[in-house]
């Protein structure tokens, strides 16, 4: 049997999501629009730009996943991976551990520790002992 959280616990869970929606949203419209910055740094990480519109595409989706309760957690775990692949391509070209690879790792706290805080099915598959 699972409790339900204290509302402090859901609303430290909204606002931890609601960080990184943010800030995934901003990304993925950057990308979207196909803004010079978005260009100018996924030519710089090896990638050529013609993907970017793509990644915000894929971005976009797993955004809209992650933000409908029914499937946030599927939106969850894609992020995971679009988000390894992020780490992937810092450690490939050699970025700064703590700015920029590590960077994913930081936004995948804010989606999980939010969901983690705010849904019930997901502490009752990983239950957190005090």
């Amino acid at each position: 049997m699972t409790t339900s959280p204290p509302s402090k616990t859901i609303w430290i869970g909204r606002v931890l999501s609601a960080l990184a929606i943010l800030f995934l949203l901003f990304d993925a419209v950057v990308k979207l629009l196909q803004l010079p910055v978005a260009i100018e740094g996924t030519t710089q990480l090896g990638y050529p730009a013609g993907v970017v519109f793509g990644i915000g595409v894929i971005e976009i989706v797993c955004l809209a996943l992650y933000t409908v309760p029914q499937t946030s957690v599927i939106g969850a775990i894609l992020f995971t991976g679009y988000l390894g692949g992020a780490i992937a391509t810092h450690v490939r070209i050699g970025s700064p551990l703590f700015t920029h690879v590590l960077f994913p790792i930081y936004v995948a706290v804010l989606i999980w520790g939010g969901l983690y805080a705010r849904e019930d099915r997901l502490r009752s598959l990983i239950p957190i002992r005090r």
